[in-house]
């Protein structure tokens, strides 16, 4: 990835992904110090007791080996945990690794005065997987591409070391295979394997940087759209979604009664505190029917339902909000405070839908006929002293017989513009 052009959000969440890999691997290094000391000492020691000075001087190695890897991996833990550790350490970290393990393997056959061609006998070669897997845990792909040449390079040193000593110092075809070309290729299918693993830290790298980017993405969007909005964009996409489209909707606005009065004598805080209350009541209905709330006007809400069984959905909700509004009054009696009332219109029709403005500044708005009548609706709850007035349209839509008797039947409203007058149902006020 191109870091010039990789948002600081972004950048700062990849650099805490390195940290917690880097800490992840500080603990496997101490974890498989520790795990081979131990074997180590339960299995060699009592050979070392014999007095032979290479099994002697062997069980020294290891532990040494063994206590600087832990430490090793000890320092890099504590500097990753402390969120020390910046990106060019995985560089030197890395080269430890490698230069540790090539190291080991030197050592070894200068104990024992073996050649190149039994390189890999001696169990410290046998670490390879593992220092390679280390690497791989960090999701960076030339960093591992990096420690793999690094390896490659110095296993190609140890295998020339007196090559081709071993033939014909035994009897036995077995230095068939400890020769230089089989050492070769075993070399090459290390290599192999490295490639392997870089691809796939490049992948794990891609994969990473692609969700916190889109996780990024959402967070931003989501500070302007709806949820349900946002969840679309994986489906159509941006572009489709400011092109806008039209669907049936349903459509509600609620509003409260008396609150710029009220307001004249409350404290700045106590309004804040009021307003905060109400939106709060209004989302839980709201989010429990899946609606999207389009925005809010001062104390006035628009409410949007589209997609399946929107019309029931929007039903479901303009009768929870007479519910909870009636609810939230009588807890405001009983704690000796004024008494709110609201105002709701529902109504079901077609809409313009869409996204417009940029990515600085987005904003989902729904235009029609629809939202006008549902704003004219609730309007009309004053006049007609009802906690909600929905039209026919949306209860016919909704096909939900649950609320049957719960409405009042009420005069048609003539809408201008519209032709035909408009059958409206409605809930009284109740006291």
């Amino acid at each position: 990835m191109n870091s010039s052009r990789t948002p600081p959000e972004v950048a700062s969440l990849l650099a805490n992904a390195e940290q917690d890999a880097e800490r992840i691997v500080g603990i496997l290094r101490m974890v498989v110090a520790t795990g081979l000391l131990t074997f180590f000492l339960a299995t060699v020691q009592p050979v070392s007791n014999t007095g032979q000075a290479v099994l002697e001087r062997q069980w020294l190695f290891a532990i040494a080996t063994m206590l600087v890897y832990f430490l090793l991996g000890l320092c890099t833990w504590v500097i990753a945990r402390r969120g020390r550790f910046s990106g060019w350490m995985a560089w030197p970290v890395s080269a430890a690794d490698i230069l540790f393990l090539v190291l080991s393997v030197w050592f070894g056959m200068l104990n024992v005065g073996l050649a190149g061609d039994g390189l890999f006998v001696l169990p410290a070669v046998w670490l390879v997987p593992v220092v390679l897997a280390f690497g791989a845990l960090r999701g960076n792909p030339k960093v591992m591409a990096f420690k793999v040449a690094l390896l490659v390079v110095g296993l190609l040193v140890l295998v020339a070391v007196n090559a081709g000593s071993m033939r014909g110092k035994t009897d036995s075809p077995i230095w068939l295979f400890l020769s230089p070309p089989p050492n070769l290729i075993r070399v090459f299918m290390i290599a192999l394997a490295g490639v392997v693993l870089v691809v796939a830290a490049r992948r794990a790298h891609v994969l990473l940087f692609q969700s916190i980017t889109e996780t990024q993405r959402r967070a931003n969007l989501n500070r302007y759209l709806p949820s349900q909005v946002v969840d679309d964009l994986s489906d159509s996409g941006m572009a489709a979604l400011q092109e806008g489209r039209r669907q049936m909707a349903g459509v509600i606005f609620i509003d409260l009664r008396g609150f710029t009065t009220l307001s004249q004598h409350l404290q700045p805080e106590e309004v804040s505190e009021l307003i905060s209350d109400y939106r709060r009541h209004v989302s839980t209905v709201v989010r429990k029917e899946n609606g999207i709330i389009d925005k809010f006007i001062g104390d006035a809400v628009m409410i949007v339902f589209l997609g399946d069984d929107a019309a029931r959905r929007a039903l479901h909700c303009a009768m929870g909000l007479v519910e909870e509004m009636n609810l939230w009054t009588t807890q405001r009696k009983a704690s000796g405070l004024p008494a709110l009332h609201t105002g709701t219109g529902a109504h079901w029709g077609e809409v313009f839908a869409g996204v417009i403005g940029d990515q600085d500044r987005l904003e989902f708005s729904v235009f029609g006929d629809a939202v006008n009548i549902a704003a004219r609706l609730e309007g009309l709850t004053r006049d007609l002293e009802m906690d909600l007035i929905l039209s026919a349209e949306l209860e016919q839509a909704a096909n939900d017989t649950g609320f049957d008797g719960a409405f009042t039947r009420l005069e048609p409203f003539e809408v201008r513009g519209r032709s035909g007058a408009l059958e409206l149902l409605g809930v009284p006020i109740q006291r």
